[in-house]
């Protein structure tokens, strides 16, 4: 007989470690890696200040031009104060925003805007076009969505 007679033993050692190692790379093959989050959405309902976080943060965003009268998170309105364009400076407008709902959506919106122009020395009021606070809308509601679609990290 050639060789060792430990040759039982040292197959066992060597199906010990081999186990030892493929137990090991399981355990360690969940530690890591980058985490999937397609098809994972972040939620619509977020609401830890009263209203929708994410159309008042997109109002805000977007009124951030404007300066504020009046804003209350719990009540979701934000008014704010007179804004005269530097370029035009005979017309000024105010715009009120109201989140009507918890939920992520448009019908939770609701913008309203005055407008008055320059005449004999005071303001008048004056017809604010329908397309302006559509415009609006839209620019609160694509930002509120892009705030959602970014908290998700993506």
């Amino acid at each position: 007989m050639t060789g060792s007679t430990d040759t039982g033993l040292f197959t066992a050692r060597n199906m010990m470690r081999a186990g030892i190692c493929a137990a090991a790379a399981v355990a360690l093959a969940g530690c890591g890696g980058k985490k999937e989050t397609r098809g994972v959405m972040a939620p619509s309902q977020v609401t830890t200040i009263g209203v929708n976080s994410y159309l008042w943060r997109a109002s805000l965003d977007t009124l951030s031009f404007m300066p504020l009268l009046q804003s209350d998170s719990s009540g979701g309105v934000i008014v704010t104060d007179w804004y005269t364009n530097p370029k035009n400076s005979g017309e000024r407008m105010k715009v009120t925003v109201m989140i009507l709902d918890q939920d992520l959506r448009a019908d939770a919106l609701r913008v309203s805007a005055v407008r008055e122009v320059a005449a004999s020395g005071g303001w008048v009021s004056a017809p604010v076009e329908a397309a302006t606070v559509q415009k609006l809308e839209d620019i609160i509601l694509t930002r509120a969505r892009n705030l959602r679609r970014d908290s998700m990290g993506g």
